[in-house]
């Protein structure tokens, strides 16, 4: 009986995704491939007082992906390994020469899934094994994109208007991403006659498209100047803030 009970709460646990509690982290919060590259260096750390087992793959962006339905042109080595506490590890990540775009930027997903090891006290009592997963985004980069126009340009020309929200009562702040970049934009709000009116959205644009940032109570136009205020990530993970504005 307590084989079983064992063995339900496992599988339950397995379906557990998080990063909150894991103890292996990724250095960085993205990573960003040159298509010149053949491959890019990984590198995780094992921040707790146990070992861990982890797992890696990459996936298109399906969250309910595994390492056996996953699809993408990456491959990772070593794809299972073990970290032991305050040591670390490097994978490898291969592009395997699929076609890509050439002309914008295409994203993918690492997954990292940490499974700590049993309690020693395991074959005699109940226990509850959880498994973490973190995932990160993978940036192909086009090499011929850095003539064209550089990441930060490309946020600084992002234009922004506002428009009516589909309710046809209120407004809200639409982005347009015209560059062959993805923007990852996780504040946006306006300012104007001094007040403050932010929108609780975060949102990644792809390269052309457009997102409407919901602004709440916002019933009509505001009078006299309106500043877009805005902050997104850059290729190191880091939160740049923006002022603009809005795109006559």
């Amino acid at each position: 009986m307590q084989k079983k009970i064992k063995a339900a709460l496992s599988v339950m646990a397995m379906v557990c995704a998080t990063q909150a509690m894991a103890n292996v982290v990724i250095t960085g919060t993205r990573i960003i491939f040159p298509s010149n590259e053949r491959e890019v260096s990984v590198k995780l750390s094992n921040e707790g007082e146990a070992p861990g087992l982890v797992q890696a793959w990459v996936d298109n962006g399906d969250i309910d992906s595994s390492p056996e339905s996953a699809k993408a042109p990456f491959v990772l080595t070593p794809p299972v390994f073990r970290v032991d506490p305050k040591k670390g590890q490097t994978m490898r990540l291969l592009y395997t020469r699929e076609p890509l775009p050439d002309d914008r930027e295409s994203v993918f997903w690492l997954n990292l899934l940490e499974v700590p090891p049993k309690p020693q006290d395991a074959e005699d009592s109940n226990f509850l094994q959880m498994a973490f997963r973190t995932r990160i985004k993978i940036f192909y980069r086009p090499v011929a994109l850095n003539s064209v126009q550089k990441t930060e340009d490309a946020v600084n020309g992002m234009k922004w208007s506002l428009q009516r929200a589909a309710d046809g009562q209120t407004y809200v702040l639409r982005a347009v991403n015209p560059s062959p970049y993805f923007i990852t934009v996780t504040e946006a709000g306006i300012v104007a006659a001094g007040k403050k009116i932010d929108s609780e959205d975060s949102h990644m644009l792809a390269p052309g498209a457009q997102h409407d940032f919901a602004l709440k109570n916002v019933r009509q136009l505001p009078a006299g100047e309106v500043v877009v205020r805005f902050l997104t990530i850059n290729d190191w993970g880091s939160a740049i803030e923006t002022k603009t504005p809005l795109t006559p």
